[in-house]
């Protein structure tokens, strides 16, 4: 599938998880997408993720969009929370059953981890298909039973034995990604794709080979909760969101996104740029749990907002050395060809550079 990158303004978007409080990692994504869209003249949309409902934290929102505004991060409109579009997601779901793409699962995850091969790197598990292969009046019975179950979308051929020389893996064996020469990427194909490729402003071209490297997806959990992966190609595509910057431990889910939104009928796509990840001094990979780098922290104790700012945009390559500066100050210095002059994760240790 080599999808159509849309030629309209940019509008880019932040798409926070209210699950605690901001950290440098998330203030670097989020400077990174600010100025993706605002440096090519667009706009910003806000949307608060809490579609996870048990890991959101009580006025974790408020704390986001008042970070945001401390670091002087604007955005257009009002903010979108998806828990208020739950309909929304019902009929994408509707739309998706309607057309047979999707089934019950009624596989726990120790099922599944059981039953799936080992996948290299990042701990992912390709769902080895075990309920799409129950005859459809079994499905129909145990869920009519009550069985707990969630829904799963199918990607074409899933049990088919892929060719093995299909891909060549990069050096980021973690992700998965597969790299292949930009012709391959543009080759059109009708009806659904076994194959998702995309070119990357800082990764380059992409290629997925959907059943060998993801698998059928959940697009509704076993809890009823609305999944990840359906909720955000849903609200990308009815907020027409042009431009999505993130960090490239997502590339992965890019890749069944854009499967989502040609299921759900659309036929071009958003641009997409990754950014390296950041670690924190001591190795661990930066997460709200572990009050990584906290912007709650660095504001109590006096940090300056330009010298996070201007640290992170060090992070991006695009400043040589960190130094005190506003977004505003960064938009004629941006660029995605300096972000992906350098590849490689980052290692953050702000100490008193913030001060």
């Amino acid at each position: 599938m080599g999808e159509r990158v849309t030629a309209a303004p940019v509008t880019g978007r932040l798409a926070p998880s209210p699950t605690g409080r901001m950290h440098l990692g998330n203030a670097y994504a989020a400077l990174a997408a600010w100025l993706g869209a605002r440096a090519a003249g667009g706009r910003v949309l806000l949307r608060i993720e809490d579609i996870d409902a048990p890991r959101v934290v009580k006025d974790a929102d408020r704390w986001i969009m008042d970070d945001l505004t401390w670091l002087g991060l604007d955005w257009d409109g009002d903010a979108v929370y998806q828990s208020q579009r739950l309909d929304t997601y019902e009929e994408a779901l509707r739309r998706l059953r309607e057309q047979g793409l999707v089934y019950p699962c009624f596989c726990s995850r120790a099922d599944i981890r059981a039953a799936s091969a080992p996948n290299e790197g990042d701990g992912f598990l390709i769902y080895p298909g075990t309920c799409r292969r129950l005859p459809a009046a079994e499905r129909e019975s145990r869920v009519a039973r009550g069985n707990r179950h969630s829904w799963r979308l199918a990607v074409p051929d899933a049990y088919a034995d892929p060719d093995p020389d299909t891909s060549v893996m990069s050096e980021h064996a973690d992700s998965d990604i597969s790299r292949v020469d930009r012709a391959a990427c543009d080759a059109p194909t009708e009806g659904l794709p076994r194959v998702v490729c995309f070119d990357d402003r800082v990764f380059g071209p992409q290629r997925f080979d959907l059943p060998r490297q993801l698998g059928d997806v959940v697009v509704r959990r076993s809890d009823g909760l609305f999944a990840y992966q359906l909720a955000v190609s849903v609200d990308d595509m009815a907020m027409g969101v042009t431009q999505i910057v993130r960090g490239r431990d997502l590339l992965r889910s890019t890749a069944i996104q854009l499967y989502v939104r040609r299921c759900l009928g659309a036929t071009d796509t958003p641009e997409f740029a990754h950014l390296p990840l950041i670690d924190a001094a001591d190795g661990r990979r930066m997460a709200k749990r572990l009050n990584s780098l906290d912007l709650g922290a660095m504001r109590e104790r006096g940090d300056d907002p330009r010298a996070v700012v201007g640290y992170c945009a060090w992070l991006l390559r695009l400043v040589g050395e960190p130094r005190p500066m506003t977004p505003q100050e960064l938009l004629p210095l941006f660029s995605w060809d300096a972000v992906a002059a350098d590849t490689a994760d980052r290692v953050a240790d702000g100490g008193s550079l913030f001060r």
